[in-house]
């Protein structure tokens, strides 16, 4: 086994570790100075105050494990690190009540602006660098985003991104790209001691401080994979990865448009909620989604492995598939 494929053994293993030691550290915290969300009945449905700063334990899981297992010598991972702390800064005065959508939506374009000054864009041969860093910019925005919007039930968000963040590890380590494999492989760690106390029912949230600093990660981790040796169609393969994401987002917003509502208000719209209202219980809507993540991902690599002409029916009948499960779930009555 090579060196770098220990480092990235060490790296999960130190932020599991962490993350599992910092997390009941940073619920006493929260709970000590009321850094908790409350039940408001109708979007929070948790049946007592459930404290934050979940984010927190994440982060410095993350940061701790990188510190013991790689040299910061690389100007992109440098601005991830530096983006990844605005992003957690913003979250947790967030996480605090104190930021309006305007500037909580200013501080999110500064991280993304951090990572691009830091050559972390999508670099692919057919794009122009203008467009790439166009595309680059609207993608880490919208992952970002993403990834904030889902994060509405016990164990969602955490358990989605520990499956996109294992998928991508696995790219990025049968590619030899040793730096993104080991930042994928803390990550990853860092999700799953969360995870111990974010499963139904949670006993920490991460908040938008542990949402935002993952969307930025794991965007920034995704578009910068090796995914077009066969096919250039796999260049979409970051979409599918992060597919469950993306589709509420989407999904949400084309609800709130259609039911005139602004898209950046809090609403019953999404996929999660109306799967439990539907027939499911939290643990088996996340249970579902843990799953989607992870058969996205499988999608995903066999694109990449495919011929041209597999890719793209692979990713007609993932596009098809979504259409058909977002007109099932509009169907779906959330105002009783």
């Amino acid at each position: 086994m090579s060196g770098w494929i220990l480092q990235c053994a060490l790296a999960f293993a130190l932020a599991l570790v962490i993350s599992l030691y910092t997390t009941p550290l940073m619920r006493t915290a929260a709970l000590r100075f009321g850094i908790v969300d409350r039940p408001d009945g109708r979007l929070k449905q948790q049946a007592e105050p459930v404290p934050y700063l979940g984010g927190l334990a994440i982060y410095l899981s993350f940061l701790l494990a990188l510190t013991a297992t790689r040299r910061f010598d690389s100007t992109e991972v440098l601005g991830m690190l530096l983006g990844g702390a605005i992003a957690v800064i913003l979250g947790l005065i967030d996480d605090l009540g104190v930021l309006s959508p305007g500037i909580k939506l200013a501080g999110q374009v500064v991280a993304v602006l951090t990572l691009i000054n830091a050559s972390v864009y999508i670099k692919l041969g057919f794009l122009s660098p203008p467009v790439a860093i166009i595309l680059s910019f609207l993608w880490l925005l919208g992952i970002i985003n993403a990834f904030n919007l889902i994060d509405v039930m016990d164990g969602l968000a955490a358990g989605v991104a520990a499956a996109a963040s294992f998928i991508l590890f696995l790219i990025a380590a049968v590619n030899g790209r040793q730096t993104y494999a080991i930042l994928l492989a803390a990550l990853c760690g860092s999700l799953v001691g969360f995870l111990r106390y974010n499963v139904p029912p949670a006993r920490i949230y991460m908040g938008d401080t542990g949402s935002m600093f993952i969307g930025l990660m794991l965007g920034a981790l995704a578009m910068n994979n090796s995914y077009t040796r066969h096919n250039l169609v796999a260049s979409v393969a970051p979409v599918v990865i992060l597919g469950v994401p993306i589709f509420d987002m989407l999904f949400v917003m084309y609800v709130r448009y259609r039911r005139g509502l602004p898209v950046f208000l809090g609403s019953p719209d999404h996929f999660a909620l109306r799967l439990r209202k539907w027939r499911l219980s939290t643990a088996q809507t996340v249970r579902a989604s843990w799953a989607a993540a992870v058969a996205l991902g499988g999608l995903a690599i066999a694109m990449m492995l495919a011929e041209t002409p597999v890719a793209l029916g692979i990713l007609a009948g993932i596009a098809l598939a979504s259409i058909a499960l977002a007109l099932f779930l509009r169907r779906i009555d959330m105002t009783l």
